[in-house]
């Protein structure tokens, strides 16, 4: 039986989700679902500083030098919100990685709205239309019910990739994933 799609449970102010998202749809045999969660809503505090390794490794997968955004850490909301609208409207890969982009490429504050509207504007989703999808009810509910998912699904670190039943978290979590896909045992 083949296994169900897999889930990308993310943080747009994590950079470790960050260094996940730019690895994870070339190098996962199965293109995942892509699921905004808010880190605070599955209990998790976002680090004070860099994470240990994180240049080295930004570095060894050939991206642009990070560029630590000023007051970190973000307030993430506004962008989280953006980013469960994209996903209701087809666009959760492109405007996430537009968002980690201007985040960790760029320094830019997820918090602030300008920073939201232009990884909107990456991925062609008008201003307006993308500040009236953040207020929407629906969406508030939907990041909301996501988190709850994220919880039920054991997720108590991000990144993570869920394969049916079993949940990847960390900087290893592609590689644990693609093993899972593979019907091979964890290591």
């Amino acid at each position: 039986m083949a296994p169900e799609q897999p889930v990308f449970y993310y943080d747009l102010g994590e950079p470790e989700c960050y260094l996940v998202g730019e690895r994870v749809m070339s190098e996962l045999a199965v293109a995942p679902e892509w699921e905004p969660v808010l880190a605070r809503d599955l209990g998790l505090t976002a680090s004070a500083g860099e994470p240990s390794g994180l240049r080295e490794r930004v570095a060894e997968q050939g991206l642009q030098p990070l560029r630590w955004p000023a007051g970190w850490p973000p307030d993430t909301e506004l962008a989280m919100l953006a980013a469960t609208y994209a996903k209701h409207i087809g666009r959760a890969v492109a405007y996430s990685m537009a968002a980690f982009r201007q985040a960790f490429a760029g320094g830019r504050d997820l918090g602030q709205e300008g920073t939201v509207l232009i990884a909107g504007a990456a991925c062609e989703m008008h201003p307006t239309a993308l500040l009236k999808g953040i207020s929407l009810r629906s969406v508030n509910t939907a990041l909301a019910q996501a988190g709850a998912r994220a919880r039920d699904a054991g997720v108590d670190a991000l990144p993570a990739l869920a394969v049916d039943a079993d949940v990847f978290t960390g900087p290893g979590c592609v590689e644990a994933a693609n093993r899972a896909l593979a019907g091979l045992p964890a290591r």
